[in-house]
């Protein structure tokens, strides 16, 4: 059996791996007493590692505990529990979700990777929270296949378990209103990524792993939920974590935690429930199907549910927690891709009056005045380089793909959304003298167009050391991202997941990457093209905008 044929499917192929009927009879089914029983695993021999697939976390968040906060399981399992295959992921709306069409609302699960052998030992342990801006994905997604990265751990001699979950999405897990926020059933999603992080902290030990030593990591908004996580609860340290690893994602958030007092009474209006008393019971009286298809609808979509300050898991503007130090202090790694933007930006930005159009007419994150807009565009002018130092193009290139001005645009939207955060994030661990590893990722993957450089995501399949490319290539969605590369590039992904399990073993990415200090600090820069695939550098480019963003942290944008 192949690590493709149990772990790394696709569309086609996930029917097959749901069969237990195919699993062979002479694979060894470990088994794991954990505090609600008896779970049944599979062994891997060729990768020597023990797979636990779609391990209950949760009571299921259906009926009654719809549109609640998740309760721990209850019961025990008179029998043992076969934990052989992935569970259905949440309910998502989104690309992510097409090569997995198994969803439900019973969907908080979460699987361990260990590696065999291990025995009288206790393993660090790597959690991941994924990313898909909180309406889709899952950790059933085999991008972020464990095996590779727990395989690259036992090559290092710093063997570690790995664990990924699903968690609500969409309005399933972060519905907010006034109702909402009163009844105490805000940012469920976050508090669903909690609760498995306590699974972890009581369980993980009957695996071979050490409770005290977990890492907690995600991308995109699975690094803004890691982010959360150091903040939660005025910045309460509940000892679920060591570490923290945020890439494309921070504790800061420059758009708006505050919420829609409309969102709950728009969405029960149009849904029969206008007129309830209790307008969340209502809906979750609702039929799913009627529920997920309104949603789904142009009307569902149109509303921004999004983690709200509650005054409990949020209680307040997260950079003024950071100000005050009022955050979880443990190492992090925090990092940015040169060209973030490239995926966040417009397109059709060909003048310099389209971009201001832009500015001052779309939220993104807020919506500027034309005063705050004449700053930005002094501080992003026309010949910006594309990225911090353009990937694979000169600095006179002019994009066409979005528009002749995109190269400015796109600079401040991956500054607004991403960098700058993840500047002002590096600076005040500095300032509190705490180690923070901070890095940029400037290499260009297959199926990329040059001009979009380094973007959003494009590090995933580096730091999963995913070189086979599972879980990319899809019918008609991505490339494999090594395909038809340099060696190079098989190296970077060595040189990123070893860092990535360094820091989750000893607390330290590398002796090579420079801890982030007060004053100017210093990133790593990943770059499959440089000799030694990287160098660190000054992290002051782009430095007048990214001074410009951080400065209206307490006025233009409230976060």
């Amino acid at each position: 059996m192949t690590l493709f044929t149990f772990l790394a499917f696709s569309a086609w192929a996930y029917s097959a791996l749901a069969a237990p009927t195919l699993l062979p009879r002479q694979y060894s089914s470990p088994t794991i007493q954990v505090k609600n029983g008896t779970l049944e695993g599979i062994h891997s021999p060729e990768y020597n590692q023990d797979y636990f697939l779609g391990i209950p976390y949760a009571q299921p968040p259906v009926g009654n505990l719809r549109f609640r906060i998740p309760q721990p399981i209850n019961t025990t399992w008179p029998s043992p529990l076969s934990v052989k295959q992935y569970s259905a992921s949440c309910i998502g709306y989104g690309s992510d979700q097409w090569p997995y069409p198994s969803l439900s609302e019973d969907c908080l699960y979460l699987n361990v990777v260990r590696p065999s052998g291990y025995t009288n030992v206790s393993l660090p342990v790597a959690f991941w929270i994924h990313g898909g801006g909180l309406y889709q994905g899952s950790g059933i997604d085999q991008r972020y296949n464990l095996s590779f990265i727990v395989q690259k751990s036992v090559e290092l001699g710093k063997p570690i378990i790995g664990v990924s979950l699903n968690y609500r999405l969409s309005m399933w897990g972060f519905v907010n209103g006034e109702e909402v926020v009163e009844s105490g059933n805000a940012n469920l999603g976050l508090r669903d990524q909690r609760l498995g992080m306590w699974w972890v902290r009581e369980n993980i030990g009957a695996f071979g792993g050490d409770p005290s030593r977990v890492t907690i990591f995600g991308e995109s908004a699975g690094g803004l939920s890691v982010g959360m996580h150091l903040t939660a609860y005025g910045g309460r340290d509940d000892k679920l974590f060591r570490g923290a690893i945020m890439q494309s994602g921070n504790p800061i958030n420059y758009g708006t935690f505050a919420y829609n007092k409309s969102n709950l009474e728009t969405a029960s209006s149009q849904l029969g429930c206008g007129q309830a008393s209790n307008k969340l019971q209502c809906l979750r009286e609702i039929p799913f199907q009627t529920l997920n298809t309104w949603i789904n609808s142009t009307a569902g979509q149109s509303i921004r549910w999004s983690p709200v300050i509650d005054g409990d898991f949020i209680q307040g503007k997260t950079s003024v927690q950071l100000a005050k130090g009022e955050f979880v202090h443990v190492p992090i790694i925090d990092g940015a891709n040169s060209d973030e933007g490239s995926a966040f930006g417009p397109a059709g930005i060909n003048t310099a009056q389209d971009f201001i159009t832009r500015l001052t007419q779309v939220p993104m994150p807020v919506t500027l005045t034309s005063e705050q807009a004449s700053k930005v565009l002094d501080a992003y002018p026309s010949n910006i380089t594309y990225g911090a130092v353009p990937t694979n193009l000169p600095p006179s290139y002019v994009p066409t793909l979005k528009g002749s001005e995109s190269r400015r645009s796109d600079a401040y939207y991956g500054d607004v959304t991403m960098i700058a955060p993840r500047r002002k994030t590096c600076q005040t661990w500095a300032s509190n003298s705490l180690s923070a590893y901070c890095y940029r990722f400037n290499t260009v993957p297959n199926g990329i167009p040059p001009e979009i450089g380094a973007t959003h995501f494009q590090e995933v399949a580096f730091v999963f050391n995913n070189k086979l490319g599972v879980g990319y290539g899809y019918p008609g969605v991505s490339q494999k991202p090594f395909e038809g590369m340099p060696v190079s590039y098989l190296q970077l992904a060595d040189m990123m997941s070893g860092a990535w399990v360094s820091f989750v073993a000893d607390g330290k990415p590398g002796e090579y990457w420079p801890v982030y200090e007060e004053g100017v600090g210093q990133n790593w820069v990943f770059d499959a093209n440089v000799t030694g695939l990287g160098y660190a550098e000054k992290d002051d480019w782009r430095k007048e905008g990214i001074e410009l963003i951080n400065s209206w942290n307490e006025g233009v944008y409230q976060r």
